[in-house]
Formats: structure tokens, sequence, C-alpha cells
């Protein structure tokens, strides 16, 4: 696959620098069971990469001392990782908002049949992949059949209360299945809403839209297609300097699958860690010499008692896709 990274490491991206950590998103593995078109972490039934419950213990203790509001849990299909169920229960234990980044089909899958019971019964917020209410478009990015896999876990999802009861929050994702940015979340969401509700009788709460990104299986294939260069053009052209205040790297802190620790998931997938100089006395010379640490990458349980706010974050020109039109997070648009 061809590689985007040389290309974006050279930028013209405003300087951002970090306000206190809010959210830790964590990626618990890249074992997925589908291997969508538009995946930036190259996800897959082949891959073996799963976090191991040593770096899950460590991130809860992240979260213990740094008083941690939200998790945020993705992969892969997160709850393929083994530790999935007992991570869930920890954080909702301590009273933490937690995110699963579910592509839907999961719910289905032999070994799975009580996931979706599990999720309800600990008020896990869902937020599924559906990037169109077309059978056609979601099958050509995902895989023949997955329309209909995802149409019924939904009505699952809605049966169990997500999407109707307050406590149950279920929110879709749309990705572009082209080289465009997104059409405006609010109206496209209330497109989504009249579909999915007059064809397939099914309620969810809000829609998330996001930019596609230049990196990984995207990424390549705008390389071999020759629409590297336009892609970059049409981010720069519509960047607004208004989401710079509201980029999630701001408050979010993304954990890779062996607990090492990036300003973003989209940096994660880049190998673009978190760049965090570390000063401490050197004994051999006076008390007060300082040196700084050249440490390529920090693991989370290192970064404990340190505080990040303030600090620069690690930018790059797949920058533009979060600030370009009405904004792309996680959370979807920002304006």
């Amino acid at each position: 696959m061809l590689d985007t990274k040389p290309l974006l490491l050279n930028t013209d991206f405003p300087a951002i620098f970090r306000k206190s950590i809010q959210t830790l998103q964590v990626n618990l593995g890249y074992l997925c069971n589908l291997s969508c078109t538009h995946c930036h972490v190259n996800a897959g039934p082949k891959r073996t990469e799963l976090m191991d419950k040593q770096t899950i213990d460590d991130i809860l203790s992240y979260m213990d001392k740094n008083h941690i509001k939200s998790l945020d849990l993705t992969g892969g299909a997160p709850e393929m990782n083994p530790h999935f169920r007992y991570l869930v229960k920890e954080a909702r234990q301590r009273g933490i908002y937690v995110i699963d980044r579910c592509n839907l089909t999961i719910l289905l899958e032999p070994g799975y049949e009580d996931l979706a019971e599990f999720l309800a019964q600990h008020k896990v917020s869902i937020t599924a992949s559906l990037p169109c209410y077309s059978e056609q478009n979601v099958n050509e990015q995902r895989g023949k059949g997955v329309f209909q896999e995802s149409v019924d876990a939904l009505q699952k999802l809605n049966a169990l209360g997500y999407g109707t009861d307050q406590a149950l929050e279920l929110n879709l994702v749309y990705n572009p299945n082209g080289t465009f940015l997104p059409p405006n979340q609010c109206q496209l969401e209330q497109e989504y809403k009249r579909k999915l509700k007059a064809e397939y009788d099914i309620e969810f709460n809000q829609l998330l839209t996001i930019t596609n990104m230049p990196i990984s299986r995207f990424g390549g294939m705008l390389l071999s297609k020759g629409l590297y260069e336009d892609y970059m053009q049409l981010l720069k052209d519509n960047f607004s300097h208004a989401n710079l205040d509201n980029v999630m790297c701001k408050t979010l802190l993304s954990i890779d699958w062996q607990g090492y620790v990036y300003d973003c998931d989209f940096n994660q997938m880049l190998e673009m860690p978190l760049e965090y100089k570390e000063q401490y006395k050197n004994q051999s010379q006076s008390k007060d010499a300082l040196i700084v640490s050249d440490k390529k990458r920090w693991h989370i349980s290192e970064l404990l008692e340190v505080e990040l706010q303030n600090a620069n974050i690690v930018i790059g020109e797949h920058c533009y896709g979060c600030t370009a039109g009405q904004g792309s997070s996680c959370g979807g648009a920002l304006d």
C-alpha cells in the first residue's frame, strides 16, 4: 500500500496547544470482522494486535490519577479484545462515560450474541458506523451484506432502548464515499432519520459526519489514483480558522494497543507520537542542571504524574482534514 506519511510531515498548518485532558481514546487492537475501504487503521480479520490486560490496568490508573471524564473505545472492533468487558465494567464503576465505536455487525457475530445486552446493562454510549443509508453505498465501502446486517443490529439495539431511552445513546457515523467533504451534518441527520424510520423503523440520537483522512487505506487509494494533490487542495481551500478552537486533540489523548500515547488517532496511525520533553536533574553536575530526555515515544504508564496542559500538539498536513468546512472530529462536525 502506498504511504502518504512522507507527504504529510512538512506542513504550514497553524501551531495548536493542549487544554486539560477530558477524554482517553483507546485503540484496543486492529482485529476486526470487517475490512472497510475507508478504514484509516487497516483493521481486519487477520490482524493480531490486541491490547493486553496490564496495559488496560495502566490506563485505569491514568484515569484514576487524572480525573478523566470519557473513555472512547475503538479498534478494529474493540469488542473483539478479550479484556473489553473488564475495561468497560471498571470504567463505568468509576462513573466514567464510555463510548463504544461499534461497527454494528459485531453484534451478530457468533460468540457476541449477548454483547448488545451487556452494553445496555452498563449504559455504554454506542457510536456506530453507517456511512450511508443506501444499501449499495454501504456495501461498496464495507463489504457485501454489511448494510442488512447493520440494519438488523440497529433494530436489535432499538429493541433494548438504544436511541429512544435517554440513558442509552445511539449515534451513527457518516463517512464520504469518495474524495469530497461531508455535507451539512444537521441536514444529513434529518435525512438519515427520515429514511431509516420510514424504511426500517430505526431510531437514533445523532449523526456524526467525519471527513476522510488522507492516510492509511484512503491515503493509499488517493496516491494510486493520482488524487492526493487534488484532495489536499480541497481540504486547504476549505480551511476554517474558527475550527481550531474545537479540534478534538486539545482535550484528548490517543492510546495505541501497546499503550503508547499520541495526540490523536490519526497521528497514531502515522506513528507520530506525543512530544513531551522530560526535564530532570543531572545528579553528576550541579543540582540545578537540567537535561531534556530524548525519548521517542511515551507509554501511558510513564505519564501518570505528568501535566500535559499547554503542551504543543504534533501537526501535519492531515490536520487540514479536521478543520475543513464544518470541521471534523470523532464527535462529528465542529461548527
